[in-house]
């Protein structure tokens, strides 16, 4: 029998008719660019550079666009509300892409993801002794497309995103590239309690 684990998202109620429909929920850019509105571009290269790196740990389904962010844990998913369902998954192991999401801030904010404290104190003295004033700067700002051996630098080291040293519920997010019907335990409406002691795997 094929190892699951159980995973939790929060989705728009509009997706159980494509649920029901396809027998499959999926996510499109259209969704990220909405959802940030006026500062979705800058959000969508972050998106745009997961997604790239994400397949090469679970190939991506070509009718895929962007993944689906989902919690390892019933405590640390956000609740449904009006409008929302939480979908309550048990997805084959080898479908999940497990990140970091404390690191995930590094590229969001497109700034270099250190090893650990002693290469971040070291990276931010090259940069005070090589005259930066700002780590934030080398995509958007005053150092843009002036230094791309930096650039490559930093875009190198986000791959650190999928190396996780700390195994908490609130730092691992394990993503998908689809929600599948049969991969659905069971769907929560707002004021339902997500798990009960007999959801408990």
């Amino acid at each position: 029998m094929e190892e699951t684990v159980r995973l939790y998202t929060r989705q728009n109620d509009k997706t159980l008719r494509a649920l029901e429909r396809d027998g499959r929920i999926l996510n499109h850019r259209a969704y990220v660019e909405m959802h940030f509105g006026s500062i979705a571009p800058l959000f969508l290269e972050s998106y745009d550079w997961f997604t790239k790196e994400a397949q090469k740990i679970v190939p991506k389904p070509e009718y895929a666009q962007a993944s689906i962010w989902c919690s390892i844990s019933a405590q640390n998913c956000l609740k449904p509300i009006d409008g929302t369902v939480v979908y309550v998954l048990d997805v084959p192991k080898n479908q999940i892409v497990y990140f970091d999401e404390v690191k995930w801030d590094y590229v969001l904010n497109r700034i270099y993801l250190p090893k650990d404290a002693k290469d971040d104190a070291k990276y931010k003295q090259e940069l005070k002794e090589r005259g930066f004033k700002s780590r934030f700067e080398f995509f958007e700002g005053r150092y843009k497309g002036l230094y791309p051996e930096e650039e490559k630098r930093i875009i190198d080291s986000w791959k650190r995103v999928f190396e996780i040293e700390e195994w908490s519920i609130f730092r691992v997010c394990g993503n998908i590239w689809e929600i599948k019907k049969e991969w659905v335990h069971k769907i929560v409406h707002p004021n339902e309690p997500i798990e009960d002691a007999s959801d408990r795997v």
